[in-house]
């Protein structure tokens, strides 16, 4: 059985895996949050897409991959099938976006958040394994099927405490510490996923075929970056609660009826009507004759 590492860098990337996930979670709930305040299905889709994109493919696997660049595995290279690598991203970004629409859809309850999370813990454990297929060395791979069984437990328990969150939280400061949680939540079942692992090492070394991580590396965090400031820009953007109702306001006040200015015959004794006329070309100047005392 091969020596295994999983902090080859030390802590550095455990704490950048964290600081994605809890990125991620944060534009995730973000975007969540903007689906049951949503006016049309179109707007339901563009927010929903959104938080899948946030939660699955920056607080989930883009955390899957930062992390598995401290793993190494002693006496063989690392290389990653691409195709593979690329459908576990996939698996992630929907199945969040499944658990979305049927929390996000109809009447918030606890049978649609435990249903949602179920599918999408379920979900995110294939990501992960997936991804783990995707590792190509000189050796087999084998997992202790009580730490799996673990990991997917955690794995739809996180996954039905975020669904949760993404409905019910808005505040700042809560968003905040939500996405903490989170963090926590998908870095642990990464971890205890990986301690599932052991390599068996072949007698004869091969080639190994496939990507290595630095060639993957520059797309991915690309690919964060431009996804993060879109996922920004669009909520920057978008039109909050208080622009709505802004709106709305100017739209009544636009649409209601302008009242007529009413006439008030009020008394004149000093004749200060008929001086207003003087300015008027032919207007006669006025005498006190024409106002008699009384």
């Amino acid at each position: 059985m091969a020596e295994i590492n999983h902090f080859e860098y030390g802590w550095i990337t455990p704490a950048l895996s964290y600081a994605l996930s809890v990125l991620g979670s944060i534009l995730g709930l973000i975007c969540a949050g903007r689906i049951r305040t949503a006016s049309s299905t179109g707007q339901r889709i563009w927010w929903g897409t959104l938080a899948a994109w946030a939660l699955g493919g920056t607080a989930i696997w883009t955390m899957h991959f930062m992390a598995m660049l401290g793993f190494a595995v002693s006496g063989s290279r690392i290389r990653y099938d691409v195709p593979i690598t690329v459908v576990s991203a996939l698996l992630a970004v929907v199945a969040v976006g499944i658990g979305l629409a049927i929390v996000g859809t109809g009447r918030l309850s606890a049978v649609r958040v435990l249903a949602g999370g179920l599918f999408t813990g379920a979900g995110v454990a294939a990501m992960h394994y997936t991804g783990m297929a995707a590792m190509r060395l000189n050796g087999d791979l084998g997992y202790d099927p009580t730490r799996v069984g673990l990991s997917v437990l955690i794995a739809v328990v996180a996954a039905t405490a975020a669904l949760w969150l993404a409905m019910t939280v808005r505040r700042g400061i809560a968003i905040f510490a939500s996405a903490l949680v989170m963090g926590v939540a998908v870095n642990g079942m990464h971890f205890t996923g990986m301690s599932a692992l052991s390599v068996h090492l072949h007698e004869q070394r091969r080639e190994v075929t496939g990507a290595e991580v630095g060639s993957l590396l520059i797309p991915i965090v690309l690919l964060v970056i431009f996804g993060v400031v879109g996922l920004v820009y669009a909520l920057l953007a978008a039109p909050t609660e208080e622009d709505r109702a802004a709106a709305a306001y100017l739209d009544a006040r636009r649409a209601a009826p302008t009242p007529e200015p009413v006439a008030v015959d009020t008394p004149d004794p000093v004749g200060l009507r008929a001086r207003s006329t003087l300015a008027r070309p032919g207007a006669p100047f006025p005498s006190r004759r024409d106002h008699p005392p009384r």
